[in-house]
């Protein structure tokens, strides 16, 4: 067993709200913490959306779904969240100004036995371990969207790691459910993401330049046999994530196309208030996105012939 029981999760968006809660299920002793009062209701409100999915899909009952709520709890304050902490998810923003402030001030406040996991999508632990003041017991536990049924969580370290910690954090990660995926070697993007961002940005492309609707985009990825494709992906991961990780990569790597697809995402969803599934709105309405529609993928009536021809001539 790892000891570690009591965990906090900085950050109460998507993925952290959804670490926080899939925890607490296994057993864990949970805070949530964020600066944001207004972040903090969301993730409860998301939260109880959560127990509708754990009853339908992963075979929860009600008394799961008590216990649950009673190993939560709720936090603004730091000292609070994380001062009995055996362990601390860091799941803010993909902004290193951010993750890098976060870590300084928990430093002030957390015990010494206390182990630190970026869930970071695209940055290296030893980016963070100096300012963590505990670069030993700190590494990278990278978790995929929609946790209860992509239970995979990639385990990385940096040249300062200790064994122990690895230990800890991998015998973890079996505890809450996970397949620990270990990543050999220091690596942007891990395993997932170096696949994943590329293909999300693939389709984005085709969208920003026009070349297909979203809709069109998923369903030539879901005539393969996927339960729904990139542009639903996006509303997954959320518009915030989507749009630091292009607007990052564009920037550091000079890639003009992926800096449109960034502006693309900032200017029609971000400005708008559409984050995705946590807002029910983003290249689909939720809770139920046409993509889950019978009708989805089914060869059209010739009546539709017209308007497909009108949609391929120049504008």
């Amino acid at each position: 067993m790892s000891d570690l029981n009591r965990v906090t999760v900085l950050g109460a968006g998507v993925l952290g709200g959804q670490i926080a809660w899939h925890s607490a299920f296994k057993g864990k002793t949970v805070v949530v913490y964020d600066i944001a009062e207004d972040a903090i209701e969301r993730a409860r409100a998301t939260h109880d959306g959560y127990s509708g999915i754990y009853l339908d899909q992963v075979g929860a009952n009600e008394g799961d779904i008590a216990a649950t709520r009673e190993r939560l709890t709720y936090s603004t304050d730091l000292k609070a969240a994380a001062g009995e902490a055996d362990l601390v998810i860091e799941a803010v923003p993909e902004v290193p100004d951010i993750k890098l402030a976060a870590y300084e001030k928990l430093a002030d406040v957390l015990p010494a036995h206390s182990l630190i996991a970026t869930n970071s999508s695209i940055f290296l632990p030893r980016d963070f371990a100096a300012a963590t003041g505990r670069p030993d017991k700190f590494c990278a536990l990278h978790f995929a969207n929609m946790i209860w049924a992509m239970n995979v969580a990639e385990v990385m370290s940096h040249p300062d790691t200790s064994k122990e910690t690895l230990t800890s954090v991998t015998e973890f990660a079996i505890e809450i459910g996970m397949r620990p995926i270990p990543v050999r070697k220091e690596q942007n993007g891990y395993v997932i993401n170096t696949w994943f961002v590329p293909l999300l940005n693939a389709a984005q492309t085709l969208v920003t330049n026009g070349v297909a609707t979203p809709e069109d985009v998923d369903r030539t990825f879901m005539l393969n046999g996927a339960n729904f494709g990139p542009m639903g992906m996006f509303d997954f991961v959320g518009m915030k994530t989507a749009y630091d990780v292009l607007a990052y990569w564009g920037a550091r790597s000079g890639d003009e196309q992926m800096n449109r697809n960034a502006a693309y995402i900032k200017e029609r969803f971000l400005d708008r208030g559409a984050l995705g599934v946590a807002t029910g709105s983003g290249y689909y309405s939720y809770p139920d996105p046409t993509y889950k529609r019978a009708d989805f993928l089914a060869v059209p009536d010739l009546a539709e012939v017209p308007g497909l021809v009108e949609s391929m001539l120049p504008s």
